[in-house]
């Protein structure tokens, strides 16, 4: 779902690779200071190895001195995890000197393939007693008369690592609080960078809902050129819509010169061909008006922008149709708020059709109702219902009713166009009208049209 939205991309980006630095730069980090602090102790077991050394070079000019006096006290305690030996090699058995730590127990060697340094040095991990793992240094020395001795100095990697332990927990405390703080600016940052977005959608959403005529205010520069196009697009649209109802009204005038006179030629005469010459010439006239007037609504429907005050248009059709229909009963009830998202005529168009429909089959009451009907997908919608009492329509005949040019009762006046016109401007709209059964007895229509908000 995220991935449809511009915020939420550059947000899970940006924090799925804050989360992959961090987590290399803690990798990273914590190697470096483990392998910090296992120099450290290196150079740490380095210096007992050389006092030991010292010692047994210092052993040819004093022979009571005795090596592995260190001064240091972990080589004292028993199993204290410090341990050095002295191995004289060549002598069978082995001379063996041990650290009073060891208790008894001997150090490893370390295998042969362990290179030496540059100082002929052995570095290497062991088990040693009790099976913990020690960091050992090992020698080789030429004592002269002497001998030769293998010198071993080993320390317990536990508190290399308990340092790792207590550096990787402070370090992962630092790393969560940083990634929640640049988490943060990140949403900050993606809702203030795309804050023009934003605005530029609600100006194109006024726009549509008829509440601007054109997208104003100050963009950044990458959206300016965006809002600029989007502004010569409506004021296209609405030059064409312009031209096409100027072409339409040319069109019915053209027509009519020519219909007019062929009507007048044909009256003069009481032939049949006369007769049949002004027949068609009528069913010319109302195919004209038909189209003529459905590419008008067309070309409203088209325009942006353009929104209609529902309450006052009703107000004035229901007066108009309470002088052509005295015995009827009409109330109307309409929001003051509501607006229809088009043309006035075309508002007029549809509910007059209905509401003359309305009047023309109702016994003596028509009641009149708009409302809002929520919003589909983006868009939002209003309703209106149209209720008479009269007798109603068989719902098997009721899709009939509304194909162009059909007449379900001969003896009532019109053309049979009111209905379909009222569907297809409707469909126009993007709204829709149906036919149901009304709670006074006779039809309901319900006509679905565009809200402006």
């Amino acid at each position: 779902m995220f991935t449809r939205s511009i915020a939420a991309r550059l947000f899970w980006s940006a924090a799925l690779a804050c989360l992959v630095v961090l987590t290399l730069a803690g990798l990273a980090l914590t190697a470096l200071y483990r392998q910090t602090a296992q120099v450290a102790l290196d150079e740490q077991l380095n210096i007992y190895l050389s006092a030991l050394v010292a010692d047994l070079v210092n052993q040819r000019d004093d022979s009571n001195s005795e090596p592995g006096q260190l001064g240091a006290p972990q080589f004292e305690l028993a199993m204290s995890g410090w341990y050095w030996q002295i191995t004289k090699i060549g002598t069978a058995p082995p001379e063996i000197r041990t650290s009073r730590s060891l208790f008894a127990s001997y150090l490893p060697h370390l295998p042969e393939q362990v290179a030496l340094d540059a100082q002929g040095r052995k570095r290497g991990e062991i088990e040693g007693p009790e099976n913990k793992s020690l960091r050992m240094l090992e020698r080789d020395i030429d004592a002269g008369e002497q001998g030769r001795y293998l010198v071993q100095v080993a320390a317990t990697t536990a508190s290399v690592e308990a340092q790792v332990k207590q550096f990787d927990l402070a370090l992962g405390i630092t790393f969560l609080t940083l990634a929640l703080l640049l988490v943060a600016a990140m949403a900050v940052q993606a809702r203030y960078g795309l804050r023009p977005l934003r605005a530029l959608r609600g100006d194109v959403m006024a726009v549509r809902r008829g509440q601007a005529d054109r997208i104003a205010g100050r963009f950044p520069d990458e959206i300016a050129p965006l809002a600029a196009e989007l502004n010569l697009l409506i004021a296209t649209n609405r030059e064409i819509v312009e031209r096409a109802r100027t072409q339409v009204g040319n069109l019915a005038h053209a027509l009519k010169t020519p219909l007019s006179v062929l009507v007048n030629e044909a009256e003069a005469e009481s032939t049949p061909l006369a007769e049949k010459v002004v027949e068609q010439t009528q069913v010319m006239r109302h195919q004209v008006t038909f189209y003529l007037d459905r590419a008008r609504a067309a070309a409203r429907a088209g325009a942006i922008g353009v929104a209609t005050p529902a309450a006052p248009a009703l107000g004035a059709m229901a007066r108009a149709m309470g002088k052509i229909y005295p015995r009827i009963d009409l109330s109307v009830d309409c929001p003051d708020s509501l607006r229809f998202l088009g043309e006035k005529q075309d508002f007029d168009d549809m509910l007059g059709n209905l509401i003359d429909n309305g009047c023309k089959w109702a016994r003596g009451e028509v009641q009149v109702r708009i409302e809002p009907a929520g919003s589909i997908g983006e868009r939002l919608f209003l309703r209106a219902l149209i209720d008479d009492d009269g007798p109603g329509l068989a719902p098997e005949r009721r899709a009939e009713a509304l194909r162009r040019g059909r007449r379900l009762d001969e003896s009532k006046p019109g053309s049979g166009l009111g209905l379909s016109i009222v569907k297809e401007l409707a469909e126009a709209y993007g709204g829709r009208l149906e036919l149901r059964d009304s709670a006074l007895g006779g039809l309901r229509a319900v006509l679905l049209l565009p809200a402006a908000a």
